[in-house]
């Protein structure tokens, strides 16, 4: 009977990409859970606060620092009505976030997608 040691390499040698690429698939739905979920919670303290009557800056402020482990900018943070708003009313925080895959395949396939989230509270 011959050795056998070659074989196993070369099975390794075809499983090994496949497993990587299972990997940094793993990592890439972890970051991008990871983004959903800050922004939504963001999208929620934002609306909290133009409850009770802010201004749109402090809004959006509060949106950015919620989500500062992502890189929020005010940029992406829209508030609904602009302006001035009326008890009893109702104000819509939106916040659209674009991400990227890191793994290489799955990126070339489908490429940067865009996370978005709305909340709606009535202004008291």
């Amino acid at each position: 009977m011959r050795s056998e040691k070659g074989q196993s390499m070369v099975e390794f040698a075809l499983v090994i990409p496949i497993f990587i690429l299972l990997l940094f698939a793993i990592v890439d739905f972890g970051r991008v859970f990871h983004a959903y979920l800050t922004i939504d919670h963001a999208g929620r303290e934002a609306a909290r606060i133009a409850s009770i009557g802010k201004d749109d800056s402090t809004i959006v402020s509060v949106a950015v620092a919620q989500a500062s482990s992502i890189s929020l900018t005010a940029d992406q943070v829209s508030v609904t009505p602009n302006g001035t708003k009326s008890s009893g009313s109702q104000v819509t925080v939106t916040i659209t976030y674009p991400i990227s895959f890191l793994t290489p395949v799955i990126s070339s396939i489908t490429g940067p997608i865009s996370l978005k989230t709305s909340t709606v509270m009535r202004i008291e």
